[in-house]
């Protein structure tokens, strides 16, 4: 049997600064979510929306979403990512939870914060990249604005689907498309990105394009309605690609300064 991923990807409207609507309307898509997921994935900000006034949750609310996740990831046996407006001391992040149906939880911090919206002034910068492993693929998860900087994403490390999770307006829509096909076409690897639709408290429009591409830049799934979206990804086909293409090999080695 080849080895092969089912990824689940949502693409929905979100309520304004309210995680408990968030969380209920996404439980019903999440329990609803095709039986043979492995892995179903979030926007960016899942349960607040892109929020520049992350004081007005309660502090638990980061954990209280964490362990719901857990809580749908053991029930669903399926693993669930997307970030969140997560508090801890007197800093916020933008916080990507990667919870796996055992329970365990892998963070990354987004590391380019959209300082078009101010965000570097809200949201503490990440600095380390997350790497994991999950049924055999090796998994590079990323922040919306993280699309933008190919060094960041780099396939230094060999793994094979990159994952970003947005609220991507709908003025750059084909910047998102764009960049989305060269991130997987540059690091022969699986691209997906997930992106909210509707409109947001501020005004901004949000028109999906949620989608994925092979290490060639092809389409295996494209939605700009309010669905979830799925797509297989096939391991060897991957593998495949890249035994004959061995662009990977001829890639520029580098060190990237703090």
């Amino acid at each position: 049997m080849p080895l092969t991923m089912k990824i689940a990807l949502v693409q929905t409207l979100l309520a304004w600064e309210d995680p408990t609507a968030n969380r209920i309307a996404l439980e019903s898509l999440i329990r609803g979510a095709a039986e043979d997921t492995d892995l179903l994935v979030l926007p960016e900000m899942f349960t607040t929306g892109f929020t520049m006034t992350p004081q007005h949750m309660d502090k638990e609310e980061g954990p209280k979403t964490i362990e719901w996740m857990r809580i749908l990831a053991k029930e669903k046996q399926m693993a669930i990512c997307g970030s969140i407006a997560f508090q801890e001391g007197d800093q916020y992040y933008n916080r990507l939870c990667f919870v796996k149906p055992d329970g365990s939880v892998a963070t990354y911090d987004k590391k380019h914060t959209f300082t078009l919206a101010g965000e570097d002034k809200v949201y503490t910068a990440g600095t380390e990249r997350l790497v994991l492993e999950y049924k055999g693929f090796r998994i590079c998860p990323l922040v919306c604005y993280d699309l933008r900087f190919p060094v960041w994403s780099r396939n230094t490390e060999d793994y094979d689907l990159l994952i970003y999770v947005a609220n991507w307006p709908a003025p750059r829509t084909s910047a998102w498309d764009i960049l989305l096909k060269a991130r997987a076409v540059e690091n022969m690897a699986f691209c997906a990105g997930v992106n909210r639709i509707g409109t947001d408290h501020t005004g901004h429009e949000y028109s999906g394009h949620t989608a994925v591409y092979d290490a060639l830049g092809s389409p295996l799934a494209y939605t700009e309605k309010e669905t979830v979206l799925y797509a297989t990804l096939n391991k060897e086909e991957l593998d495949e690609v890249r035994g004959k293409l061995k662009f990977l090999q001829d890639r520029d080695s580098f060190t990237l300064l703090p």
